[in-house]
């Protein structure tokens, strides 16, 4: 195993599970996976933050470890007999990216240890998606550690679905919906979703993103409409805010960096509201900045 840093003193963590890889450009390599993202703008926000994952005994295994060391992120990752991840990534003319992700890695096989377990009764909030559940073990793995999470109020299970090409299903998404408090979506992965558990039939999104929260019972529903803004949906509110205009270099990361300022932010105490702005000042400034890790300023810091 390969462990940065001593998290076991920590009294409560936050956590990224599931995959770590190299992102590779036609320039150049960055290291990503949503749960890095994650984990990464957790630290900015001043949260002990921690990574779950697996990594091939091979070189990008070590050097990925490496940049961990370097930007002060923890990282549980099991060194399993499968090749490091890699993902080809394009960006087009407007910056979105374009994935090419690789099969048979080793963040498919991310194994439930006494130590994962271990975090799991310390972590005050998750962050899981599909990815990482394409394969069985790696989605045991989560379930897992979801199961022995502690349940008490103020405890986040957050699913951030990040759906990649064919890599979900239905079982995996309802399994999901029903293991969360706090579901983080996009526009088209709602409509997709909604298509597949047939909730979206008048088209309304606001209508089922309070369908998803009813049935699965979540508490809070964030769905975000790139450059139209974002919602978030409870029993009781439907709050909206509109994107900040920036320069946009790229998107890589932004989202993972909305779900984590959101998140912090209700760790610490705020309102929906100042939760929501301070998620969309950051996920903002991230898509002005190139790659998905950059360094935030004071003034979008908790």
């Amino acid at each position: 195993m390969e462990t940065s840093h001593d998290w076991k003193d920590k009294p409560e963590v936050v956590v990224g599970i599931g995959e770590i890889l190299w992102d590779v450009f036609p320039n150049e390599k960055k290291m990503g996976g949503a749960p890095a993202n994650f984990a990464y703008h957790m630290a900015q926000q001043g949260m002990a933050s921690q990574v779950v994952s697996a990594i091939g005994n091979d070189d990008l295994g070590r050097e990925l470890i490496e940049c961990f060391h370097k930007k002060n992120l923890s990282v549980y990752a099991a060194v399993v007999p499968y090749p490091t991840g890699t993902v080809k990534v394009e960006l087009n003319s407007t910056g979105i990216p374009q994935y090419q992700i690789n099969e048979g890695v080793a963040w498919d096989y991310i194994p439930f240890t006494q130590e994962v377990e271990a975090l799991a009764h310390r972590t005050r909030a998750v962050c899981f998606g599909t990815l990482a559940q394409r394969s069985s073990v790696s989605r045991k793995t989560i379930l897992r550690f979801l199961d022995s999470m502690p349940t008490d109020p103020g405890y986040y299970r957050v699913f951030d679905v990040n759906l990649r090409q064919h890599y979900y299903n239905e079982n995996v998404v309802i399994q999901s919906l029903k293991q969360c408090n706090i579901l983080k979506i996009n526009d088209e992965e709602l409509r997709l979703i909604g298509s597949m558990l047939r909730c979206n039939s008048s088209g309304d999104e606001i209508c089922c993103c309070q369908t998803l929260l009813k049935k699965y019972d979540i508490n809070i529903v964030v769905l975000t409409c790139g450059s139209l803004g974002s919602y978030v949906v409870t029993d009781r509110h439907v709050l909206f805010r509109k994107t900040l205009p920036v320069e946009v270099v790229d998107t890589v990361g932004a989202g993972d960096s909305f779900t984590a300022a959101f998140i912090a932010s209700m760790v610490r105490g705020a309102s929906l509201d100042e939760a929501h702005c301070l998620a969309t000042e950051v996920s903002a400034y991230v898509c002005s900045q190139q790659g998905a890790m950059p360094s935030l300023p004071d003034s979008l810091r908790l």
